[in-house]
């Protein structure tokens, strides 16, 4: 038992230490102004800040409110993902992977929030005028973990004998 909660905890770990120190080097060595191509006409690597949530909703609002919102709701879910990864021993691999994916990215994230109000964003996808919003490690983690919950509540279950 105590050997998945670490597993589980460890992965989250991870993901939090990688999204502080890409979005702490972003932060240090990438002007708000600069763009590097990556893959050009695809891919650059940018600096920006997100004051709202996924996909920049709310990012325009001007509520005194957003903010202290948004760490609510943010620390609620957080707390309801690591009480269900504290059963690491009573899930499978893939949900229990896909739920330290989401705490790690949402920790992440939450960190940011707290200590800034905003969070830093810095990896742009695009096919000429089309852009997908800009993101980071700890979104990616938290959609890869989320896709890895869909995949394990679609995947067959084995009926056990006399069931």
């Amino acid at each position: 038992m105590f050997d998945s909660r670490l597993k589980a905890y460890g992965l989250s770990a991870v993901v939090f230490a990688v999204d502080r120190l890409t979005k702490a080097f972003i932060e240090a060595y990438v002007s708000p102004f600069d763009v590097h191509a990556v893959i050009p006409g695809f891919f650059d690597i940018v600096h920006s800040q997100n004051r709202g949530v996924a996909f920049g909703l709310m990012n325009e609002s001007n509520s005194a409110w957003r903010t202290a919102v948004l760490i609510v709701f943010s620390a609620a879910a957080l707390v309801l993902v690591a009480g269900m990864l504290w059963r690491a021993s009573r899930l499978d691999r893939w949900t229990s992977a896909g739920l330290a994916l989401v705490l790690g990215g949402a920790a992440g994230n939450l960190f940011d929030r707290i200590l800034w109000g905003r969070v830093t964003d810095f990896l742009e996808f695009y096919i000429g005028d089309l852009h997908w919003p800009t993101f980071n490690v700890a979104d990616s983690c938290i959609v890869i973990g989320s896709g890895l919950l869909l995949l394990e509540l679609l995947r067959p279950k084995r009926q056990t004998a006399g069931a």
